[in-house]
């Protein structure tokens, strides 16, 4: 009889104690996903959507001699969702140095590409040659940086190969070189594989989602489009934070 209520004592404690322990870890993680929630809505608080200009739409509709393949992004008849961005974000870009690969583009001049005009007209934009060329943004300081949004060309429906966007610390792009948009599915630029989608150009221009990266230098690749091998760049604007 002593033994049993002995076990039957011991058995208790442990479970006891097991339970205990159990919780102490579910008041943890309680109360971890409470601040963490509490974090969440601290932070959509500072969330504003992007107040974007966006140029007159120059074209409607989709050319039917390209074909939807699974590595294009079907268009879509409905307004771009609003981007959330924090509050106090200003495109960066506005009037800042442009640098190219190009050196001799064949119509306009690379100021073009940040000079806030990015309607589709024929002084709008700068030409670059063909194959793989890109525009480069001197953001003159370290900023966090939230969207990139690119028209190449938006006068007639087309969809413009191996875009690459990238940031880095440096102008010559060797440190902390970081891609935040690559469409070249097979490395024919030689940045690597991309993952993203190819898309129709369009007024909206396209969005790219850069998560906050901090860098005070843009640089964007392309290598032609469906209805040109060479290539277009009408406006960069590059949403973020002024360096304090």
């Amino acid at each position: 009889m002593f033994k049993q209520t002995t076990v039957k004592n011991r058995f208790m404690k442990q479970t006891l104690s097991k339970w205990a322990v159990l919780m102490a870890v579910s008041a943890v993680i309680s109360t971890s996903s409470s601040i963490f929630c509490v974090q969440t809505q601290a932070a959509d608080k500072d969330l504003a959507p992007l107040d974007l200009k966006l140029p007159i739409p120059a074209f409607m509709g989709t050319p039917t001699d390209i074909p939807l393949t699974d590595d294009i992004e079907k268009p879509s008849d409905k307004p771009r969702p609003a981007f959330m961005a924090p509050k106090g974000v200003v495109n960066l870009a506005l009037k800042k140095k442009v640098t190219s690969s190009d050196k001799s583009p064949i119509a306009g001049s690379l100021d073009l590409v940040t000079d806030g005009d990015k309607e589709s007209s024929d002084t709008s934009f700068v030409e670059l040659h063909r194959k793989t060329q890109w525009v480069q943004i001197d953001l003159e300081a370290a900023c966090e940086i939230y969207a990139v949004l690119i028209w190449h060309a938006h006068n007639t429906p087309q969809i413009y190969h191996d875009i690459i966007v990238q940031v880095a610390d440096d102008a010559d792009f060797t440190k902390n070189v970081r891609t935040v948009f690559n469409n070249d599915r097979d490395n024919s630029s030689g940045l690597g594989i991309g993952k993203d989608k190819e898309y129709f150009e369009n007024y909206e221009g396209r969005l790219v989602d850069a998560k906050g990266e901090k860098a005070q230098f843009v640089r964007l690749y392309s290598k032609g489009s469906t209805f040109s091998a060479l290539n277009r760049y009408t406006e960069v604007e590059v949403y973020g934070l002024p360096a304090k």
